[in-house]
Parts: C-alpha cells; structure tokens; sequence
C-alpha cells in the first residue's frame, strides 16, 4: 500500500522531517544535560502538535501555564494543545 497516494496530506519526501533534524541538532548542543534534553524534546513536541492542530503555539502555551498552578492531575489532559479551544 501506497499510504501518500491515499491521503493528500502525507508528503512524498522526508524535507521538512529533515530540515527539522538538522535544526534540532543545532539546537540541542545548548540543553546542557540529559533531562535538559528529554524536557526540551517534550517542550518541542507539544509546540509542533499545537500547530499540526492549527493551534497557536504561543497563545496555548500562555494559557497553559497560568492553568497549571489551578489544575488537578486528573484533568492535566484537558492542557494539551489539541483539546485547548482558546
């Protein structure tokens, strides 16, 4: 099966996929340690997820921090970028 042939939104090529390896490693020389790595890994997957959900990153992001000192753990799901509704 030809996935990129049935759906539209699937690219033909890995460019952007790339570009945003070759960026990262730029990027990652400045974490400063392991944790520092995982929590940045975790910090740029959430931004890329708000916008695939057409989600402003900076405006979810803003909002979600002045949330968490009020939310309870067992709503900490409703944070995330593509449940957010702005």
């Amino acid at each position: 099966m030809r996935p990129h042939l049935v759906h539209g939104i699937l690219d033909f090529d890995d460019n952007a996929a790339e570009r945003a390896i070759a960026l990262g490693r730029k990027t990652y020389l400045f974490v400063g340690s392991e944790a520092g790595g995982k929590a940045a890994a975790i910090a740029c997957t959430l931004i890329e997820m708000a916008k695939l959900n057409a989600v402003d990153p900076h405006a979810w992001l803003a909002d979600t921090l002045a949330r968490i000192p009020d939310c309870k753990i067992t709503k900490v799901d409703e944070l995330l970028p593509w449940r957010w509704n702005g």
